[in-house]
């Protein structure tokens, strides 16, 4: 009986346990999130030894690190609900450091440098304009020479706003990454930039840039059309890159169009000195409706091939791809037109002659210019991955320029029937060609010794003769030592088209200058550990083309200057901290032995005082104020109908500091200030002037926004 009993109990607990298993909610209850239909009774996923049909980890060959990518980023998109999408996920680059290897980098999504968004008040290039606002005519305020050479059109008034292709930046993007930027002063200026890029394959990466730039400046009436600024920068971009690392395609196509005001300056010329008060917005100007037009379309395509053995570094932030030979190819296409349209009658004289129209000028010229450049890079190194030593790099090659330009202005042509029109009337044309060779031969002794030397020379075309050669060699002693670069070139550039032969409704000229040869001698002592930063260049400048005007005239014209010039421009950069306090400072001496000439301050300052603090574990924010300042120096003047800068009446203003009061944050993924510049009008003058003729900005609350997206 008992025996008996037994098998009773058994078949019962039997019985219980598979009416408990009937009961599972993973497997019972459809309203549970476990709940799955498919998995049959007894049968699960996650317990041990469980056979899935579909796995085929047992017989599958190690996977590759490219394949671990794809593998990782297809759980990230399947699982999206559960990743938190960051900049670590976006690198990026641009040419410059895919020249020589492969060089990605993370994103910046700080808010460095924030509130010093306009071009124009950068801390180390700041710049002089026609009103202290985006999109008017700039010059550099300290020296800066240009290392170029070969055909110049010599229009440069605004270059810096311009995108360009080595502007563009190249990203390596494994979710969508948007950026949009919003920096207003209300009428007065308004930029807006947005960037969308990513990734259409997980090595093939395209996007877009879009740049707008409205303003009415400071000083114009606001109801005149013709004087705002309005300039719009579009770029599509596109990086290509094989699987095997071996081949790189670089692409983008630009599109720029500004359109600035030139008015001639506003009449009351001693704004500053009457008494009381003045509305700036209706003071009236010279010319209310001229301004320059510039276009410019460019394509540009690079195309890399590793050949051999490819090596890899990994340092802290970047992973670079080394190759041992490389072939590359390049085509540049560009077509520049710029415009000066003027629709005023010149009551008030701002131009010095008139050759086909007292009323109306439509001066334009076209640049065409297509670039075909060819190289090929050796690279001899050692087998070691860990760091590059010994390393022997020699690149060749050549580049074949080709321009075709042309000029026209507005005036009366008779045609065969004898009636007259006003028409636009070509007065010079040209086609020529230019091959340049060039070279680079490096030799790296180790991560803290390199040595190399550049070499450029037109060997043939309209500019043959002119070459730049470079040298310079970098030697690091470690984090707390620092690093020096000693640099040195030597340059032989031609005179630019504008200074040579040019012929306008006001300005034309036939000139035969020599070319300018520069010679520069330079050192930089870099110390990231002590925040310090020192350079001393050395200028020798011969046969240097500059534009000035007769006593108390507005007649520009170009003249070059037989004796050299010197110069010593003296740099140093040193930034303090103390807790969250922190105090940055930027000094420049220049000191030249042609002051006349070269119209520059002999001394400026940048300094920051800001405080850093960190609120509530989301909110980084800083506060404090900057403040800039250049000795009084000759002010340059400013040629309507010509974009230079020129040597004008010898007038110099009283210069006084100005200073600016922002507070910056970075909340998640947003970046914004608000900012008080030339906080300090009034304290010592009520305006200032870097250009004759040219107030500068007034007082003006700044607001700015930058927005992440990571998708």
């Amino acid at each position: 009986m008992a025996d008996k009993f037994k098998y009773i109990l058994f078949v019962l607990i039997c019985f219980g346990a598979q009416f408990a298993l009937a009961q599972n909610p993973l497997r019972t209850n459809p309203n549970n999130p476990g709940y799955n239909p498919n998995y049959p009774p007894g049968r699960y996923p996650n317990q041990p030894g469980y056979n899935n049909p579909n796995d085929t980890s047992r017989n599958r060959k190690p996977l590759t690190g490219d394949e671990m990518i794809d593998t990782l980023r297809k759980r990230e998109q399947n699982a999206r609900d559960s990743v938190i999408f960051t900049s670590k996920f976006i690198k990026v680059t641009n040419e410059a450091f895919l020249r020589d290897s492969t060089q990605l980098f993370p994103i910046d999504t700080t808010y460095t440098n924030l509130e010093n968004y306009s071009l124009l008040f950068q801390p180390r290039s700041p710049k002089i304009s026609l009103g202290s606002t985006e999109g008017l005519a700039t010059r550099s305020l300290l020296f800066e020479p240009s290392k170029t050479i070969g055909f110049d059109a010599g229009l440069h008034a605004l270059d810096t706003w311009l995108l360009k292709p080595q502007d563009i930046q190249y990203y390596n993007a494994r979710v969508p990454y948007t950026v949009l930027r919003l920096f207003t002063a209300g009428s007065p200026e308004q930029v807006f930039n947005a960037l969308h890029t990513q990734n259409i394959k997980p090595n093939w990466n395209m996007g877009f840039n879009l740049g707008f730039v409205g303003s009415r400046n400071f000083y114009a009436s606001n109801h005149v059309l013709g004087q705002n600024v309005s300039n719009i920068n579009v770029a599509l971009f596109n990086w290509y890159e094989s699987k095997n690392k071996r081949y790189n395609l670089l692409a983008n196509v630009i599109v720029n169009t500004l359109k600035s005001p030139e008015t001639g300056s506003i009449l009351n010329e001693d704004i500053f000195g009457q008494k009381g008060t003045f509305d700036r917005t209706t003071e009236p100007v010279r010319l209310p409706n001229t301004y320059e037009n510039w276009k410019n379309t460019s394509l540009y395509i690079k195309q890399t091939y590793y050949i051999g053995r490819i090596d890899t570094t990994i340092q802290k932030n970047s992973a670079n791809i080394l190759p041992t030979q490389r072939v590359n190819y390049t085509l540049h296409y560009d077509v520049s037109k710029y415009e000066f349209l003027q629709n005023d009658q010149d009551t008030y004289h701002v131009f010095p002659d008139y050759y086909f129209s007292s009323n109306r000028s439509r001066d334009s010229l076209t640049v065409h210019h297509i670039q075909n450049d060819f190289g090929y890079s050796f690279y001899l190194r050692g087998k070691k991955k860990a760091a590059v030593k010994n390393e022997l790099k020699l690149d060749l090659g050549l580049t074949h320029d080709l321009y075709s330009y042309n000029q026209f202005v507005t005036d009366t042509i008779v045609d065969q029937f004898g009636y007259k029109s006003r028409k636009p009337d070509k007065k010079q044309d040209n086609t020529f060609q230019d091959i340049t060779l060039h070279g680079k031969l490096s030799y790296r002794f180790s991560d803290r010794l390199n040595l190399e030397g550049n070499v450029q020379q037109i060997a043939v075309g309209r500019d043959f003769g002119d070459f730049l050669y470079d040298a310079k060699l970098y030697v690091s002693g470690g984090k707390k030592a620092g690093r020096i670069i000693l640099d040195g070139y030597l340059q032989n550039s031609s005179p630019p088209l504008m200074a040579t032969s040019w012929i306008s409704n006001h300005y034309i000229f036939h000139n035969s200058f020599s070319n300018t040869k520069t010679t520069s001698l330079s050192f930089n002592y870099i110390n990231d550990a002590l925040q310090l930063d020192l350079k001393a260049e050395y200028f020798l400048i011969s046969d240097y083309i500059y534009y000035q005007a007769q006593p108390g005239g507005v007649d520009a014209h170009p003249v070059q200057i037989g004796n050299p010039i010197n110069l010593l421009k003296v740099s140093l950069g040193k930034n303090l901290s103390w807790r969250k306090l922190h105090f940055d400072n930027y000094v420049v001496y220049e000191k030249t032995d042609y002051q006349s000439t070269l119209r520059v301050p002999e001394v400026y300052t940048y300094s920051t005082l800001y405080y850093n603090a960190f609120l509530f574990d989301v909110l980084h924010i800083s506060g404090g104020i900057d403040v800039r300042f250049n000795t009084p120096y000759i002010a340059p003047s400013y040629a309507v109908g010509l974009g230079q800068f020129y040597n004008g009446p010898d007038v110099t203003f009283s210069s006084y500091p100005v200073g600016k009061v922002f507070l910056k944050g970075t909340i998640k993924q947003t970046n914004l200030f608000v900012a008080y510049d030339y906080a300090n009008q009034g304290l010592f003058s009520k305006g200032y002037y870097t250009v004759n003729r040219y107030p500068q900005q007034q007082a003006a609350l700044k607001f700015g926004v930058s927005w992440f997206f990571f998708q």
